[in-house]
């Protein structure tokens, strides 16, 4: 068996399946998606991670009657 990455092309009105080979440049694309989707993950998790670091400062300064910056007073109006 190949080491060829595969694609499975289903005919819906025959039910006709094909096991094709992916050609180099599928393969090139395939990996760009992943690398993109890899980066677009790390970014919503570094954004939420960012979130709740302004949630937990606002909530700590509100406990301690510090003021708070707008940015912070903005996450708890959200």
């Amino acid at each position: 068996m190949s080491d060829t990455p595969t694609k499975i092309v289903v005919d819906c009105s025959t039910g006709e399946q094909q096991i094709i080979e992916l050609t180099a440049q599928e393969i090139a694309q395939r990996d760009q998606d992943a690398a993109d989707a890899a980066a677009r993950r790390e970014e919503e998790e570094a954004a939420a991670a960012a979130l709740a670091a302004l949630k937990a400062s606002a909530k700590a300064k509100l406990i301690s009657g510090q003021p708070l910056t707008a940015e912070e007073a903005d996450t708890l109006v959200i």
